[in-house]
């Protein structure tokens, strides 16, 4: 019933801009944290971004600190990641997943996954 679908991926220059999105159904975002993960060709998975209503915490892995934005529409169930200033090591396949958290450094989500949206940054 839990289900999370990305859109808004694509080609971008560097130093552009692009805005993901994340629709949220079978549940509201006050009930399961929300957030991106990333992952590159030949890289591990890494976290971008995860924000929790209940708690009010908001988290950035810190090579996106300053350039990338998550933001909620409640009412909606979205989640949104505005990009800035998008760098071509920013590109990777985005991913929005529910129940994520940070322990120390290390990233999480054990809820559920979306299929991905692909963020190419090139000229």
């Amino acid at each position: 019933q839990v289900q999370v679908v990305e859109s808004g991926g694509g080609l971008v220059q560097p130093g552009g801009s692009l805005r993901l999105s994340c629709a949220a159904s079978g549940f509201t975002l006050d009930e399961h944290a929300i957030g991106w993960f990333r992952q590159a060709p030949g890289k591990e998975r890494e976290g971008v971004s995860c924000t929790s209503n209940s708690d009010g915490t908001t988290y950035y892995t810190d090579s996106v600190k300053g350039r990338f934005t998550i933001s909620t529409d409640n009412a909606k169930n979205i989640v949104y990641l505005q990009m800035n200033s998008l760098k071509p090591e920013d590109t990777a396949a985005y991913y929005c997943a529910t129940d994520c958290f940070v322990d120390d450094s290390s990233w999480f989500a054990i809820g559920s996954w979306g299929q991905g949206t692909q963020v190419t940054v090139s000229s």
